[in-house]
């Protein structure tokens, strides 16, 4: 017979999802930050909402959070030096890394667990990375470059492709999904090739 309690039997995995598209330089912005037109696809949007409308947490950097309104008021996480630790705003959680670790912020922010999408930009990619990626959703606009533009990662500044970057990060290419082929946006679905993990337990 079985003793947990019903909130701990509801308890589930974190699971941390990457989304983003990059240029053939693995790029995710321009010089001046921005996603310029070349990059901008409707069904890669699309997907890319979806996907954050079924998340129970959203981990954005400064920058990317004042770029995108959260029209829909989701759950947000905004990483930023300026917070001591973690703390509530009117427009969401500001969470500082350098003072206070992933697995105490997943057990206030996610006490059972849920999915914790990841939209970036490189800063808070190149944290998770460390942190540790289940899943990471890569479109590409083939066709694109962006000269001097914002990296996916920071390892890319050194020459490295994204796929190398994720693929030494221990996930591999488990989907193929032709978003839109006629304008030469694809997407892989890279996965976690590892031990499951317990719920918030990351560092």
């Amino acid at each position: 017979m079985s003793t947990s309690s019903p909130e701990e039997a509801k308890i589930r995995a974190t699971e941390i999802a990457g989304y983003a598209i990059i240029s053939d330089d693995n790029k995710i912005a321009g010089p001046d930050g921005l996603l310029p037109p070349s990059m901008r696809n409707e069904k890669d949007w699309e997907y890319y909402q979806r996907a954050l409308a079924g998340s129970d947490l959203i981990v954005f950097g400064h920058r990317s959070h004042e770029l995108e309104p959260n029209v829909r008021g989701d759950r947000r996480i905004v990483i930023s030096r300026g917070v001591d630790g973690l703390e509530q705003r009117a427009d969401g959680w500001w969470w500082n890394p350098a003072r206070i670790k992933w697995a105490e912020v997943a057990k206030r922010l996610l006490p059972v667990g849920g999915a914790v999408a990841v939209p970036g930009g490189k800063g808070v990619f190149d944290l998770f990375l460390g942190i540790g990626f289940d899943a990471f959703y890569l479109s590409h606009a083939h066709g694109v470059t962006l000269p001097g533009g914002q990296s996916i990662f920071s390892a890319c500044d050194k020459g490295l492709s994204a796929e190398t970057v994720l693929s030494t990060a221990g996930l591999r290419v488990s989907e193929k999904i032709a978003l839109d082929p006629a304008r030469g946006v694809e997407m892989n679905v890279w996965r976690a090739v590892r031990e499951a993990r317990g719920a918030s337990g990351r560092t």
